[in-house]
């Protein structure tokens, strides 16, 4: 791992540990102590049942263009690919070519292609993302007194993802967008690499043609959509629910509709790339959160805590803890981006 990404996640760490010791860890402990351990445990099952959704949902992607790998196989792809997301600052988009570069390694598809799955199936992400946060926006003007600003930020940060979003999927399957984009990367490639420019060229058109030709073959699938996007609404459902559990764990009353707004906020803060997976950051936008819509302060940091662990540093250990399944060049690779 390198000195940065130590040095980041100790910051995030920091982070979170000064705020819990602002609330009070004796507050903090004792409100861990009296949580309802079954409902802990039932959160954490889900949280099993959210990756295997995931992982069926990619195996629809992969099945559309021909790619011949079983599920039980991408489980663990997608775990490392979700601890890489988790442990570098890279605006939760580091694992995806490692999770491409593994799918084509295994299962010796080309990895404009392996990419393009995981591009496809990451943008499936979008659909619920896009309702709730119009829910969300609604949702806080309603219940939360904030900043004219603030609520402005929100907004602008919702329309660029989504505008994001849409311009990258246009790019993606249009032909002249696409060699538009190429032929600037080319113009600045070739005043440094002039001697090996047309082997450059010549590789990076043909690689631009497949993953647009792969993207095509799965939008043109009627299951990526039919089934990828309720799959999508069905995991979204499920990531609240599992936070849902959590509170209830805590004899905390607090709606889907708050923890549904808390979720989009979160996700947002988390695609920022300053500290791995938002570490820190997210907490803090989680306590801040759920203690404004009336939990105590020390339940919402005992609840953020349990949620963090369950969600964020068991996927993480889990996704290391599956490296060696895939031999030493992964391990490698996921060290470089560590």
């Amino acid at each position: 791992m390198k000195h940065k990404g130590i040095i980041l996640i100790i910051i995030g760490v920091a982070a979170l540990a000064g705020m819990i010791i602002f609330i009070g860890p004796g507050e903090i402990e004792g409100a861990l102590q009296r949580a309802d351990l079954l409902y802990v445990i039932m959160a954490v099952i889900l949280e099993f049942l959210i990756l295997w959704l995931l992982t069926l949902r990619w195996s629809i992607t992969t099945r559309a263009v021909s790619i011949d790998v079983r599920k039980r196989h991408l489980f663990p792809m997608l775990l490392v690919g979700m601890a890489i997301n988790n442990l570098t600052p890279s605006a939760r988009g580091g694992g995806e070519p490692v999770r491409a570069y593994m799918l084509g390694k295994y299962s010796r598809a080309s990895m404009e292609s392996s990419f393009a799955t995981v591009i496809a199936d990451k943008g499936l992400d979008t659909f619920p993302f896009i309702f709730l946060a119009i829910l969300t926006i609604v949702g806080i003007l309603l219940y939360f007194n904030l900043a004219l600003w603030m609520v402005a930020l929100l907004i602008i940060s919702v329309v660029i993802v989504v505008a994001a979003f849409f311009l990258a999927l246009y790019v993606s399957v249009d032909r002249e967008s696409g060699e538009r984009i190429v032929n600037w990367a080319l113009g600045i490639v070739k005043r440094f690499y002039r001697r090996n420019y047309a082997k450059i060229e010549a590789r990076v058109r043909g690689a631009l043609r497949e993953f647009q030709s792969t993207m095509r073959i799965m939008l043109a699938d009627r299951n990526v959509l039919i089934y990828g996007i309720p799959l999508s609404f069905i995991l979204c459902f499920l990531e609240i629910l599992r936070v849902y559990l959590i509170f209830a764990a805590f004899g905390a009353p607090v709606s889907i509709l708050v923890i549904a707004e808390v979720f989009i906020l979160a996700t947002l803060i988390g695609m920022i790339p300053l500290l791995p997976g938002g570490l820190g950051a997210v907490d803090g936008i989680m306590i801040v959160f759920y203690s404004a819509a009336g939990v105590s302060p020390s339940v919402s940091a005992a609840v953020t805590v349990v949620e963090r662990l369950i969600s964020f540093w068991m996927v993480s250990a889990m996704g290391i803890a599956v490296l060696p399944y895939f031999g030493s060049s992964v391990a490698e690779k996921l060290m470089d981006k560590l």
